[in-house]
C-alpha cells in the first residue's frame, strides 16, 4: 500500500520560514515528477511546485516562485518543500503528491498517490 505522509506544518508569523517534508512508502516513485499542492477554505485545489525524478527540473506556481524551493532525496523517498517569506495568503492545507509519469505537471489530475495534507497558517 503506497503511503505519501507530510510532515512540518504549523503556525507562523508573516515573513517567516517553515519546511515541508513528505515521506513516502509501500513503493518508490522512481522515475516520477513529485509534487505540492495546497488548499485554502473555500478555494480549489492548486499547484504549488514540481520536481523531476533527477531533481534537476522544478516547476513553480508564480505565487510562491523565488520563495519556495522543492528538493527531494530519491535514497530516502522524501521530497521536500523549503517556505521563506510566508504571506497570510499561503495559509492553506498542504498536500504532497506522487506523479503518474516523469514529467512535470501543474494539474491534480496528473498525480496518482496524495497524502493527507498538513495545515500550514501563517499569522498577520
Amino acid at each position: 500500500q503506497v503511503q505519501l505522509v507530510e510532515s512540518g506544518g504549523g503556525l507562523v508569523q508573516a515573513g517567516g520560514s517553515l519546511r515541508l517534508s513528505c515521506a513516502a512508502s509501500g513503493r518508490t516513485f522512481g522515475g516520477t515528477a513529485m509534487g505540492w499542492f495546497r488548499q485554502a477554505p473555500g478555494k480549489e485545489r492548486e499547484f504549488v511546485a514540481a520536481i523531476s525524478w533527477g531533481g534537476d527540473n522544478t516547476y513553480y506556481a508564480d505565487s510562491v516562485k523565488g520563495r519556495f524551493t522543492i528538493s527531494r532525496d530519491n535514497a530516502k523517498n522524501t521530497v521536500d518543500l523549503q517556505m521563506n517569506s510566508l504571506k497570510p495568503e499561503d495559509t492553506a492545507i498542504y498536500y504532497c503528491a506522487g506523479g503518474r509519469s516523469s514529467l512535470i505537471r501543474t494539474s491534480s489530475i496528473a498525480y496518482g498517490y496524495w497524502g493527507q495534507g498538513t495545515q500550514v497558517t501563517v499569522s498577520s
